[in-house]
């Protein structure tokens, strides 16, 4: 047994984490596929993704809270603005199905504010 689990376990008295209380691991599909969501969850409230890099969407879990760990609701953070931002400067490396999904609800591809000329 390594020092620090020895530590851990006889002098502060902690357990390992079971297996459902350990994070969820998410792949990449799964990652697109949360991103995606907010962006239209966005697109569905406000009509456009013209969202601010600072702007964080707040979404219900899919499942419902009897998914989730432990049974607590839970509301999912994406941070869209800079999700979306971040696309943008990758879009050359995006695949054609994940670019049609984000062209169907009317990305603007380029960044207005960097296109301007400066004074």
């Amino acid at each position: 047994m390594p020092v620090q689990q020895w530590l851990l376990e006889n002098v502060l008295g902690l357990a390992p984490a079971g297996e459902d209380e350990r994070p969820v691991k998410r792949t990449q599909d799964d990652k697109w596929a949360l991103n995606l969501r907010a962006a239209r969850q966005f697109h569905a409230r406000e009509g456009h993704l013209n969202v601010p890099r600072k702007h964080t969407e707040h979404l219900e879990p899919e499942d419902g809270p009897e998914g989730r760990q432990g049974g607590a609701e839970e509301l999912l953070s994406v941070k869209l603005g800079m999700v979306l931002d971040n696309i943008r400067k990758r879009a050359d490396k995006l695949t054609e199905q994940r670019r049609a999904d984000l062209d169907a609800l009317g990305i603007r591809w380029t960044n207005t504010a960097s296109s301007r000329s400066p004074r």
